[in-house]
């Protein structure tokens, strides 16, 4: 006998999801209420699956009374996906176009929001060491995913990505090879102690936190694709006003500041790769 699934009430499920929204804002101060409704839902229905949960509705009810359990929500909520020098063309971008002119200032802070697993943020240090700006630079990586945050802090990735994150080095312009910058034992590697002498790993929630330091160079790759309109707006905001007058900003290639409140106070660098640059002041503000 072939088992047939009863048909959802999306109006109850919508129902149980806006509650299950309101416990994890109030109980544990995660909101996910912004986030695109269609990522969002996929996902909560996956967590309901992996935790064996008849419903959203129970899944609310450990959220709210099993210790821990917030961990294991935001986790899966999260979606911590990257790989080294990932997009090569926006890296050799960012080392031919953004670097050199990063370079007259006499400290650089660059801020890596949504930094996942991290691989993205040893790019960045490798890319800085290789064009000598390192020793005056600092990198804020940042999530809002405690666990993500701790295995890129750690550095350790799986050996079977190092031969596609080599071939990205060098198609972003790298001028040594990738295995000069971490050490491999048995089925890993880790990535060098000297690349994350100048890195912070903080804790940071777009959603809800405010500026986080002032930046010459934001990276916040593939996170607004899961944000809803407004959200994107207001997190674009967030990063313009991080930035000093003159600094970049760079997003994923699925995002753009188009159609964002925030898009006339930047210029566009690169429009294709999302490279974008925040304006600088006009004679009329400086007076």
């Amino acid at each position: 006998m072939v088992k047939v699934t009863p048909p959802v009430d999306l109006a109850l499920e919508q129902l149980e999801l806006d509650l299950f929204l309101q416990a994890l804002r109030r109980r544990h101060e995660y909101d996910f209420s912004e986030y695109a409704p269609a990522s969002l839902i996929r996902r909560v229905r996956q967590l309901v699956r992996d935790h064996r949960c008849a419903s959203i509705s129970e899944l609310t009810a450990r959220l709210l009374h099993e210790d821990g359990f917030e961990v294991r929500v935001v986790r899966g909520l999260s979606v911590p996906v990257s790989e080294m020098f990932r997009d090569p063309e926006v890296f050799r971008a960012l080392r031919e176009r953004v670097l050199p002119m990063l370079a007259s200032y006499p400290r650089i802070n660059v801020w890596q929001a949504g930094c996942a697993h991290g691989q993205e943020v040893y790019s960045l240090a490798i890319m800085l060491e290789e064009a000598g700006l390192y020793e005056r630079s600092h990198i804020f990586a940042t999530d809002f995913n405690a666990d993500a945050l701790e295995r890129a802090k750690d550095g350790i990735y799986p050996a079977r990505d190092a031969q596609l994150w080599s071939r990205n080095y060098l198609h972003a312009g790298g001028t040594q090879t990738l295995a000069n910058y971490y050490s491999a034992r048995y089925d890993f590697i880790r990535m060098h102690e000297r690349l994350r002498r100048n890195i912070t790993f903080a804790n940071h929630n777009l959603v809800v936190d405010k500026v986080f330091c002032e930046a010459h160079l934001v990276l916040c790759r593939n996170v607004l694709i899961y944000f809803s309109n407004p959200l994107q707006n207001r997190t674009l905001g967030l990063f313009r006003d991080s930035l000093v007058r003159g600094g970049y900003l760079c997003l994923g290639l699925r995002e753009t500041l188009d159609f964002a409140e925030v898009s006339t106070d930047f210029s566009a660098v690169d429009a294709k790769l999302r490279l974008y640059r925040r304006a600088s002041p006009t004679h009329a503000d400086a007076a």
